[in-house]
């Protein structure tokens, strides 16, 4: 979607949604929620734990670390795709309006997420507050707003969960600091392809040798960038093909992305004993296969996903970054409640189900009446001035 012709500095508000991507997004941060979830209440009844048996219950409850790394892999391919509609070469990207656009979608909720943070940790909160012998409040503000809670948490230990979560953000960040940047400098797609294969063949050693901090290996900026150079080029790839492969390639690329990313995200006690997460290649693999995926349903969308079977993990897609910031909001009060009324283990199940539910209302709740709101103030003519008259979305595309 272009520019519109009357008025060139207004940007859309949106650019057409991809029902697939959505969907993916919407099973990512559920996959995330859960994670949280389990590590304060484990999924039970034990028999019904039992039940599942270790590798479905690993997949279910344990997938949040590799659900970030997939929500770098999309996050990289549709800036890219976004940008090439906006502008129609990568090299004519506008550095400043680009800027404008990323701040636009990530600034409110981070900043709303930050001042009330703030505000509970001067209160004293039990669950919100930050340990101040490890960290103070003016510091941990700058680490989110500099980028570098990552880095932050690699020194003192992991963060409160609302806090930790901010990790990504630092990663993903970064990495668009530099890429309109990147674009308009090596003028070339092609060039600028070659050079998103550095953060790629780096990403393995920043996984591995780099660093004996666990914590740092796994969150430092070279160990996620990768995943979002992989959704760069795959957006290149499938916007850029002179004409649509033969249906034998566009069946290979699919199987080749279901076989990496499934292999690794189904059947981590394999990939271990093979030695691929000593040195990180799992993480590589699964960004690769999900880079495949993504230019195959680019090539043959999946019209499934827009089947009202998926809906549900279609709402929590089209939320995902707002409930990303929130859901510990839900996460660790519910924890408590459900504690303090001593409930038999049957309803753990029912309990995880509201846990789910209740973040993604939360994170809806957030995104209509503050994010989306000041996303169209901040994107229309006057921009921070616009934002005094702001209304709620009332629909979403």
């Amino acid at each position: 979607m272009a520019r519109s012709a009357a008025n060139p500095s207004v940007f859309p508000a949106t650019l057409p949604r991809m029902a697939h991507v959505d969907l993916l997004r919407g099973l990512l941060v559920v996959f995330v929620i859960l994670l949280h979830a389990n590590l304060r209440i484990p999924f039970g009844p034990p028999a019904l734990a039992q039940s599942l048996g270790p590798r479905l219950t690993g997949i279910l409850f344990r997938s949040g670390y590799y659900a970030v790394i997939v929500f770098f892999v999309v996050s990289g391919y549709l800036i890219t795709s976004a940008s090439i509609c906006r502008w129609g070469r990568l090299s004519q990207v506008r550095p400043a309006a680009f800027y404008r656009l990323r701040a636009a979608r990530i600034l409110p909720s981070l900043l709303l997420l930050l001042a009330v943070l703030s505000v509970l940790h001067l209160a004293g909160s039990a669950w919100f507050a930050l340990d101040t012998d490890k960290v103070s409040l003016w510091r941990a503000l700058l680490a989110a707003l500099g980028l570098h809670l990552n880095w932050l948490e690699a020194q003192v230990g992991y963060l409160p969960g609302p806090w930790g979560v901010l990790w990504s953000l630092s990663v993903e960040e970064a990495f668009y600091l530099c890429f309109p940047l990147l674009c308009v400098l090596m003028r070339n797609e092609r060039r600028l392809g070659l050079l998103l294969l550095v953060p790629i063949a780096l990403g393995p050693f920043a996984r591995s040798v780099f660093s004996d901090n666990e914590l740092w290996q796994d969150h430092s900026y070279l160990s996620g960038m990768d995943g979002i150079a992989f959704g760069c080029l795959a957006a290149l790839l499938a916007h850029r093909m002179p004409r649509l492969p033969s249906v034998a390639v566009q069946r290979l690329v699919l199987i080749a992305g279901v076989v990496l990313s499934m292999g690794v995200f189904c059947f981590r006690k394999e990939v271990f004993h093979l030695g691929l997460t000593r040195f990180g290649l799992q993480v590589t693999l699964l960004e690769m296969g999900v880079a495949l995926l993504l230019v195959a349903t680019q090539w043959r969308p999946w019209t499934w996903c827009e089947g009202a079977a998926a809906a549900p993990l279609r709402w929590f897609g089209r939320h995902s970054y707002e409930v990303y910031l929130s859901h510990m909001f839900v996460v660790i009060p519910a924890a408590w409640l459900y504690l303090q009324a001593d409930a038999s283990p049957a309803w753990i199940p029912l309990w995880f189900v509201a846990v789910v539910a209740a973040s993604g209302l939360l994170g809806q709740a957030v995104a209509r009446w503050f994010s989306d709101p000041c996303n169209r103030a901040l994107r229309a003519p006057g921009g921070f001035g616009a934002l005094r008259s702001f209304r709620p979305l009332r629909r979403r595309g």
